[in-house]
């Protein structure tokens, strides 16, 4: 059961880092070319569309992080599932704190200023899921 855990994790973390990484180099800097009277439109539709996409693998990477403090595979040593633990609850933590609330406020209509701290901010979120993916990656190896 701890192996399937694990490679659950693996997987949902390696693919939320790729899309945290389009977000990134892609989608968060094209947001403010949006023309102003179709940005609470797009906004609303983007939010709407992202949750699709990474509710379910966001929620199953966060129970999987957190069972890997308990069930872990042979070999793995505890440290890592709490560092792995520890950078989940950064990702997770500024995604509900301040990304979430920000999308909210944009769904009002664009705001220069929250859109440059957006494209600024999400670089925890980016090296938060890539070093949580580096991680994983080198103990599914080492295992």
């Amino acid at each position: 059961m701890a192996n399937l855990l694990f490679y659950v994790q693996l997987f949902v973390t390696i693919y939320m880092t790729g899309v945290v990484w389009f977000v990134q180099i892609v989608q968060y800097p094209m947001m403010g070319r949006i023309p102003a009277d179709m940005f609470v439109d797009y906004e609303n539709e983007y939010t709407s569309r992202m949750g699709l996409v990474v509710a379910a693998p966001m929620l199953i990477e966060m129970a999987t992080a957190f069972a890997m403090l308990f069930l872990l595979p042979t070999g793995m040593p505890r440290s890592a599932a709490w560092v792995g633990f520890a950078l989940m609850l950064v990702v997770a933590g500024v995604t509900f704190a301040w990304f979430v609330p920000a999308h909210a406020t944009l769904s009002q209509g664009f705001d220069a200023d929250l859109h440059r701290r957006l494209v600024s901010y999400n670089w925890v979120r980016t090296i938060g899921w890539t070093t949580r993916a580096v991680l994983l990656t080198w103990l599914a190896w080492r295992l």
